[in-house]
């Protein structure tokens, strides 16, 4: 069986930590208010020279080397982002340069939170179908740039980071591999989170706007059913699952889907405390994460969640 296999996994944070404590000190919340609300304590921030293609190559340059692969076999760069370098070129294209590799596509995909799933459903078409051979999907953002630093319901939300995995396309029989992918979209709910500028619109960037309460709602309903839905296009089972990586919005999200699917937090791989949530990076950080500290293992099966703005959602189950 012709599959995408992952042959590797990466992730990069900035050096700079904006904490809840010093968050307080720039808006009107605090450390208990932050953390009651979302369990985030801390988040990363770009420096003032980082760029979303600079955080992307250095996560691709981690799955690389986690692969054991260089970035010449490389013929395929999907990135999601919601935040890219420039309105055109694709940020892709200025990583694939950076990485020096000179054959094959490198586009952007925008599905913001949900940009990864996104991402790697299309990476894994084209590997299956032979269009490609060896695929980079990264998922890489500098929210920190479109937040408005006055609104406590927002700006204490997202941080900066990339993560990465390499896939392989490989003819496959013991099971590894993307087994199956489900996304969806619903354009009548584009008001409850967006941002309130664009090139066409408003000739400005924005600040991201989010109806927090009405999202909360829709993330549960909408991942839960993602979730089962890739469950039942994979014929395994919810308890067949042996780690669940969603994205990392926050803490009350990632209780409500496992209440209602009544999942163990036990096989839940949680990073929003550290990170914050990084929109499109979060599932790959949240995976290189589980990988990292061997938790993650060869063989095991893993379903990967998101939703984010449009509103996007998907689920991608993963055999590794």
């Amino acid at each position: 069986m012709r599959r995408s296999v992952l042959a590797g996994v990466g992730g990069y944070l900035p050096d700079r930590i904006l904490t809840n404590t010093e968050l307080a000190g720039r808006v009107e919340t605090s450390d208990e208010w932050i953390t009651e609300r979302t369990g985030i304590r801390q988040r990363h921030i770009a420096a003032d020279d980082q760029k979303t293609s600079d955080l992307a190559i250095h996560a691709a340059r981690a799955a690389l080397a986690n692969a054991r692969m260089d970035a010449s076999e490389i013929d395929l760069i999907v990135l999601a982002t919601a935040t890219p370098d420039l309105t055109f070129p694709a940020t892709a294209a200025r990583v694939q340069a950076a990485l020096g590799i000179t054959q094959g596509a490198a586009f952007d995909i925008q599905a913001v939170c949900s940009g990864f799933i996104f991402a790697l459903a299309t990476a894994d078409n084209s590997l299956v179908r032979g269009q490609a051979k060896n695929a980079l999907v990264i998922g890489a953002e500098t929210f920190s740039r479109i937040l408005d630093w006055t609104d406590r319901g927002t700006c204490v939300l997202f941080g900066d980071g990339a993560g990465a995995v390499v896939l392989r396309a490989e003819d496959v029989n013991d099971g590894r591999g993307v087994i199956a992918t489900f996304l969806r979209t619903d354009g009548r709910h584009h008001d409850l989170l967006y941002v309130d500028g664009g090139p066409s619109q408003t000739q400005t960037v924005g600040h991201l706007r989010m109806i927090g309460n009405a999202v909360f709602r829709q993330a549960v309903e909408h991942i839960s059913g993602a979730m089962i839905e890739a469950c039942r296009l994979g014929n395994v089972s919810l308890d067949d699952i042996d780690w669940f990586v969603p994205h990392q919005a926050n803490q009350r999200i990632l209780d409500g889907v496992a209440r209602r699917l009544q999942i163990s937090p036990d096989k839940i791989i949680t990073t929003v405390a550290r990170h914050g949530n990084t929109s499109a990076a979060s599932v790959p950080l949240a995976l290189n994460t589980g990988v990292s500290d061997g938790r993650v293992k060869a063989g095991d099966l893993v379903l990967m969640e998101a939703l984010g703005g449009g509103l996007t959602w998907g689920a991608a189950l993963v055999r590794l």
